[in-house]
């Protein structure tokens, strides 16, 4: 009888085999492979050779391919590059923030690792959580609650406070490698402070790390839902100040969150591919802060008893919002708007620095039947109960005071503005580009659009706002008396100076005007509001000379003071997956009014391939000047 064989060594082939699966940038020294595609090994036996024919060797694996892409240029974008954009501001002004995502860098897939097994998931029971780890439903959401830490020692503390003496201000981070290092570092102890385009781009790196297809998305004025019914409600004075909403609903400015490329066989047939997934702590998903996996195929279908938390995406693109007027302690209704939330839905273009727009994946087109359908449809789910998953709905739950009762025909089409019962037209326009620094001029464009004399009175105010909706003290206000004859239109001029305004501002740079009006033979009132981002000049950044792996590279860094008043505490921070080993922070002290500046550094890269430079220059009075930089790298071979 033939001696058995006795395996004395096994050679993984690491470096050719994760060459091949190209994973080489994680690891050469251990075996990273992907799904779906063959890679070597060689076994060495101490006993005696291998005799084909007579010997057998049995290898126990287990595969999947529940997030195998096609498409080469896809997997490419969304696996393998580890920098992009994340897009911020408003609607009517969309910034690109650059991000250095790197998911390659020296020790993120151990860091990752360690994630998984921080989970509440694996501390509770831990062969359950390794078992499941092959379902990207599973390990998604796993993800997703540990990248925010308010169940967990998770990665990331949230803060929307404007206060962050004691950790970092959320807008001047610019890559996830140092947020995930400084959460190692700490012994697992929460990074301070992130905001969601932080929650979401750490995410996508670590998902990215472990091979699962993974994108940022933005959509502008985002819902934020509290109570399911599908509206949000905004509150306004006689002023036309938005007041504080005492339900927490909010329109977001805009709201940051990831797309996951999995099949859903939990799910019927047709809803696999992209899925939400939201890592900002809005609101509990089986008892953890965490979002998702919600099929955006079961979004834009208006299918919300479909796992998982679909109800809290579909209002985050599609509810509707309804405008109070708060006055001598009543309410009264000002209109109904349809088609304020969820516009241009968008994330970094394949293999391009361009924005892709994704609405359609989400929604029909605002104010065609089909729309509207979906969103009966989501409605009618939602009463009747069905809602699968963590935002279960009882027909309770939808109960509410006499001012939120709506008739059927007020659900199928807007309610009528109250700019078409009065017949006046207002808007607002600027003058100039609302530069930060200077002074924003602007004019009321008020258009009679009946035969009838006009007489207006309305009260103007500005405000600052946070990007999550959350407004901030006026902080200036006017009163305006304009009279129109039949089918004339007027403008009234308006101008808020810089040092009214300097001092009130956010992080976010946000500022809303509005302006409420009345008509003297009318009961109804007229508001229009617009959203003004104020806009700083980019850092620029050059490349002196070829870019060649493991020889010395001269970055130039060329920034500027935009104010007419020096800014104090000027700190400089650059990045780049493969260009710089770690983040670098240059301390620049003060910067002179208006005054330009520039500094010179070394660098030695040590990847061949496209990359990017990442720039952020901060003060006291200005935190996310940004800029960036691509650069192609070649071996020098």
């Amino acid at each position: 009888m033939a001696q058995g064989l006795e395996v004395a060594l096994t050679d993984l082939q690491s470096s050719r085999n994760n060459v091949r699966h190209r994973t080489e940038e994680i690891s050469v020294d251990r075996l990273v492979v992907r799904r779906g595609q063959a890679f070597s090994i060689t076994l060495y036996f101490k006993n005696r050779g291998f005799q084909p024919g007579m010997d057998s060797i049995t290898f126990v694996t287990e595969t999947g391919d529940a997030v195998y892409l096609e498409s080469e240029p896809q997997r490419q974008e969304y696996v393998m590059n580890d920098y992009g954009f994340i897009y911020q501001g408003s609607k009517s002004w969309i910034r690109p923030c650059p991000w250095n995502y790197g998911q390659f860098e020296e020790n993120v897939i151990d860091i990752c690792l360690e994630l998984l097994e921080k989970s509440l998931n694996f501390q509770i029971d831990p062969s359950t959580d390794c078992a499941l780890r092959g379902s990207p439903v599973y390990i998604s959401r796993v993800v997703c609650a540990m990248i925010n830490s308010n169940d967990d020692n998770g990665v990331l503390n949230g803060n929307w406070s404007e206060n962050y003496v004691d950790g970092v201000n959320p807008a001047e981070w610019t890559g996830s490698v140092a947020i995930l290092k400084q959460w190692h570092a700490m012994g697992c102890q929460p990074v301070r402070y992130g905001q969601c385009w932080v929650f979401a781009a750490v995410m996508c790196t670590v998902m990215r790390c472990l091979g699962i297809p993974t994108r940022v998305i933005t959509n502008f004025d985002s819902g934020h839902d509290t109570d399911r019914n599908l509206i949000i409600d905004e509150y306004y004075d006689n002023t036309g100040r938005i007041l504080e909403n005492m339900k927490k609903d909010t329109v977001w400015n805009f709201h940051v969150w990831d797309e996951c490329w999995m099949a859903r066989k939990d799910l019927p047939p047709g809803y696999g591919g992209w899925q939400v997934l939201d890592a900002t702590p809005q609101e509990t998903s089986n008892g953890l802060y965490c979002c998702g996996p919600a099929s955006v195929k079961a979004i834009k279908e208006g299918e919300v008893d479909l796992n998982y938390d679909t109800p809290f995406a579909f209002s985050m693109v599609n509810a509707d919002c309804m405008s109070w007027l708060v006055y001598g302690g009543k309410e009264q209704k000002l209109h109904r708007d349809t088609a304020t939330v969820g516009n241009f839905i968008s994330t970094k273009s394949i293999q391009s620095d361009e924005r892709d727009d994704v609405t359609e994946s989400y929604k029909y087109e605002e104010g065609s039947l089909q729309e509207r359908q979906v969103f009966l449809k989501a409605l009618q789910k939602l009463k009747a109960g069905r809602s699968l998953g963590p935002h279960q709905g009882d027909s309770n739950s939808f109960s509410s005071t006499s001012r939120r009762q709506n008739s059927p025909r007020s659900l199928d089409t807007p309610s009528l503005r109250p700019s078409d019962v009065i017949q006046v037209s207002l808007k607002f326009e600027l003058l100039d580009p609302p530069n930060m620094g200077q002074d924003i001029n602007f004019v009321l464009l008020a258009v009679n659009l009946s035969p009838q004399f006009k007489d207006l009175k309305l009260n103007l105010s500005a405000q600052s706002l946070l990007h999550d909706g959350s407004p901030l003290a006026p902080f200036w206000q006017d009163v305006a008396f304009i009279t129109l004859f039949p089918e004339e239109e007027k403008t009234y001029p308006c101008k808020i100076l810089y040092s009214q305004y300097s001092q009130y501002l956010s992080t976010d740079k946000l500022i809303r005007i509005s302006a409420l009006g009345e008509e003297k033979s009318s009961p109804e009132k007229i508001l229009v509001n617009k959203i003004i981002t104020l806009t700083f000049p980019g850092i620029m950044i050059n490349v002196l000379g070829a870019a060649l792996v493991n020889q010395p590279l001269t970055v130039q860094v060329v920034f500027s003071n935009p104010l007419s008043e020096p800014v104090e505490d000027c700190v400089l921070t650059l990045e780049g997956s493969g260009l710089f080993k770690k983040q670098q922070r240059v301390l620049i002290g003060v910067l002179k009014p208006h005054h330009k500046a520039s500094i010179t550094l070394k660098t030695v890269p040590f990847k061949s391939g496209q990359r990017q430079i990442q720039a952020n220059l901060r003060s006291n009075k200005f935190k996310d000047i940004k800029g960036y930089k691509n650069v192609y790298v070649d071996t020098g071979v």
